[in-house]
């Protein structure tokens, strides 16, 4: 379990999570992902999901129902043999004569389909204005821990992040199990709040929330990575053997440990296209709830602490000038984060 005892809904009392049941955590993880959204009668919600994760976007739809919103939902697989690589004139056409408010991606990661997902994005947002809740990977252990957080205090801890680090020339990080990186950021580019409350057009986050992030200018040093992203994470989970990266001016020069094979699928992958070496992203979790790593990325990457990501920077929300078709996310777990001087983390937990 990741830690957490209670957790405070809008106009609820504190409730005790770990006297609840399994049924009752999975509803509550799914009444929170609506919550975040702002779900309501006027909205018309369009769930994208896969025969694997329909359990979940069911739970969601109702939850959604509940609320008096319209709900449509559509399955990957009716769009083509997965992996799905492209995003297909189908979907869109589907989406636009949807004309939804509020959309949900609930499915699987499949190897491959990143290229599929990284257009969808900024045409959900940017094109139609909906407000997204992007949960790839999602899974049941996922909606009854980080879905169950208590999302005020996401609010409150990821803005106070947000106010340190949206300004920031240098952030210096180590680890507990040797991580020693320092990233510099580009003025112009901007850092983005994913603090759970996207009630607005064209706001999005990926759920469960609780990170801050930004496209950095350039990261040096060393990361030593227990979990990995994209198809990886369900692949490896928490690794027994961590990887190493090496990276120089921005750029991975070196991926090493003691699992040879997951190195070399690590190291193919990340090299596999223009950019893909690229640090794109660089962020802090801030869903102070959780306590240890799941091996799931879309929950561990808002533990309290770094994440790393190679390949695309997202510059449709950055600003970043550059682009990639890949995104592999890494985390050093028990960190140390020094911002401008100032410490805002020690192996962990944090300190402001």
């Amino acid at each position: 379990m990741s830690g957490q005892t209670s957790s405070t809904l809008p106009g609820r009392e504190t409730l005790d999570i770990a006297s609840m049941t399994f049924e009752e955590r999975l509803q509550m993880g799914a009444d929170n992902a609506v919550r975040c959204m702002g779900v309501g009668a006027a909205d018309r919600v369009f769930i994208i999901t896969d025969f694997e994760r329909e359990h979940i976007a069911r739970r969601v739809a109702m939850a959604a129902l509940e609320r008096h919103a319209d709900v449509t939902v559509r399955f990957l697989e009716h769009y083509g043999q997965r992996p799905l690589t492209a995003f297909s004139e189908e979907l869109r056409t589907d989406l636009i004569n949807a004309r939804p408010t509020v959309s949900f991606y609930i499915a699987t990661a499949k190897p491959g389909e990143i290229t599929f997902r990284l257009p969808m994005l900024p045409f959900l947002v940017n094109e139609l204005h909906v407000r997204h809740g992007h949960m790839i990977g999602i899974d049941d252990n996922v909606m009854i821990e980080g879905m169950c957080a208590d999302y005020d205090e996401v609010f409150t801890v990821t803005n106070q992040v947000y106010d340190i680090v949206r300004n920031a020339k240098t952030i210096h990080v180590t680890s507990v199990k040797g991580s020693d990186v320092t990233a510099t950021f580009n003025k112009d580019w901007k850092w983005i709040p994913c603090h759970g409350r996207y009630h607005e057009a064209g706001k999005w986050g990926n759920l469960p929330e609780g990170e801050v992030f930004t496209a950095p200018a350039s990261v040096d040093g060393v990361l030593v990575c227990d979990v990995l992203g994209d198809f990886f994470s369900s692949k490896y989970g928490v690794l027994e053997q961590p990887i190493v990266l090496t990276v120089t001016g921005g750029y991975i020069t070196g991926v090493s440990g003691e699992n040879a094979a997951i190195v070399e699928d690590v190291r193919s992958y990340l090299f596999s296209t223009p950019n893909g070496n690229r640090a794109g992203e660089f962020a802090i979790g801030t869903l102070t709830s959780l306590t240890r790593l799941s091996g799931n990325l879309l929950q561990d990457e808002k533990m309290p602490g770094l994440h790393v990501a190679f390949g695309n920077p997202y510059p449709e929300f950055t600003g970043a000038d550059w682009s990639a078709k890949i995104h592999v996310d890494v985390i050093p777990g028990e960190c140390t984060i020094e911002v401008d001087g100032l410490v805002i983390m020690r192996d962990g937990q944090f300190t402001i």
